[in-house]
Parts: C-alpha cells; sequence; structure tokens
C-alpha cells in the first residue's frame, strides 16, 4: 500500500532522511521506533505529503505522493494522521472538529457527517462529549478525538505520530486500547512510538531507526526481543524500565 524507494530528506545542511526504503501492506501495522532526530516523524510527514523529499519516491497504492495539490489531496483524502499534539481548533466542540474533514474536503452532507462523527466520537468512548470544546477535555479526551477525526476520512491508513507522547501516564492507556481496536480490525498503521509494550502487542513490524536510516527491520518480536544491532539493543535498554 505505501512504498518509500530511497526517499532522502535534508533541512539545510541537516540530512535527516538517508535513503530510506520500505513498505506497508495493506492491513499491516509497522511501529517507528529510534531516538529523538532519527527521522521517525519526517517519514510520516513525508509519507502524507506535508514535507517534501528531496530525492527517491513515495508511493501510495502506486500513486505517487509529492507537493502537487493534486497529489496531496489525493493522498489526504485516504491517508489520516494522528499528531502528537492533537491539533484541534480550539473553538469547536468535539463533534465539529471530527465532522470538518469530511463536509469540506470529501463534500459530505452535513447530516451524514454529523451522525458518522457521533458513532466514532461513541466508539473511542466519548459520546458524552459531543459539545465539549478542546479545553474542557483531559489530553486523553482529545487525542481519542483526533483519532475519531481521521476515522471520519474513511481512510485506507493511519499515520500515528507519537500519539501518546504528550500525554499523562495514567491517560496513555485509553488511547492505546483505541488503537488496539484498530489493529484488531485490520486498518493500516504506521505508528511512531516510544511505547515499547504497544509495538510488541500489536506492530507486525518494526523498523529501527538511527541517524535517519532503518538500522534495523523485522518483525516486532524478533527486533524488541532479540535485536542483533547494538544500536537497536542499547536503545531498547535504555527505553525499557527494569521489572
Amino acid at each position: 500500500m505505501i512504498e518509500l524507494d530511497n526517499v532522502h530528506k535534508s533541512f539545510g545542511a541537516n540530512r535527516v532522511i538517508r535513503g530510506i526504503t520500505t513498505h506497508v501492506s495493506k492491513g499491516e501495522v509497522v511501529c517507528i521506533i529510534g531516538p529523538s532526530g532519527s527521522g521517525k516523524s519526517t517519514i510520516l510527514r513525508c509519507i502524507n505529503g506535508l514535507e517534501g523529499y528531496d530525492s527517491g519516491s513515495i508511493r501510495f497504492e502506486g500513486i505517487p505522493v509529492n507537493r502537487t495539490a493534486k497529489s496531496i489531496t489525493a493522498v489526504r483524502t485516504q491517508v489520516s494522521m494522528v499528531f502528537q499534539r492533537f491539533n484541534l481548533f480550539p473553538h469547536r466542540t468535539a463533534l465539529e472538529n471530527v465532522i470538518e474533514g469530511p463536509i469540506f474536503v470529501k463534500r459530505e452532507p452535513r447530516a451524514d457527517a454529523q451522525a458518522h462523527g457521533r458513532l466514532l466520537l461513541e466508539r473511542v468512548g466519548l459520546a458524552d462529549k459531543v459539545g465539549a470544546h478542546p479545553h474542557e477535555l483531559s489530553g486523553g479526551q482529545q487525542q481519542r478525538v483526533a483519532i475519531a477525526r481521521a476515522l471520519a476520512m474513511r481512510p485506507k491508513a493511519i499515520l500515528f505520530d507519537e500519539p501518546t507522547s504528550a500525554l499523562d501516564p495514567e491517560l496513555v492507556g485509553d488511547v492505546l486500547a483505541v488503537m488496539r481496536s484498530l489493529a484488531d480490525e485490520g486498518m493500516t498503521m504506521v505508528v511512531v512510538t516510544h511505547e515499547i509494550g504497544f509495538a510488541r502487542e500489536v506492530a507486525d513490524r518494526v523498523l529501527f531507526l538511527d541517524g535517519g536510516v532503518i538500522a534495523e527491520e523485522g518483525p516486532a518480536a524478533e527486533i524488541l526481543t532479540d535485536p542483533r544491532n547494538p544500536r537497536t539493543q542499547d536503545f531498547l535498554r535504555r527505553v525499557l524500565k527494569p521489572l
């Protein structure tokens, strides 16, 4: 479904992505882990057209992803993204945030979008927060609204950029539970995360990025339990808390 072939991306003299080649199959959950600054979030932003890339190619279902308006519209109607900082409209209710994309991007009738939006908010456990504004919600609730908003576009894939890193620890579980249910239903997902337990439980494959390259990749159980690369071993040793 998603193909990256020798993708490079620099910000000035800073080479953030250095020849990434990988793919994501339909229904697959791929978790991307690695130290800060290794290029994890930049990969997602390039897939979704939020950032351009310098060379190589990215394709979604065989269609090139680039910075043209036609390409960006085509990708974003089929690939949703959930951000670290929620990015909700502060002056709009939970329901209004959810239905924004379907109404203004996909031109859905407002009544249909509202009905679907209510179902999605119920699905993420927020049926009683339809009329609440973001400042009236906890961080975990805001992130679940953001997931409902992503689902409202009826996407074929969802990109998650460290969706729990801005949350208090006690709020992380509710968000991960929603993501687990999506994985169980076969949603194609690419997840940048430091939640190693979640990656071990849900991911089909794990990519370990270091210095803008894929240092190691493979089945989640293999990479997270018995990594071969010394950098992967060191990273996991640092992020995993002792029992």
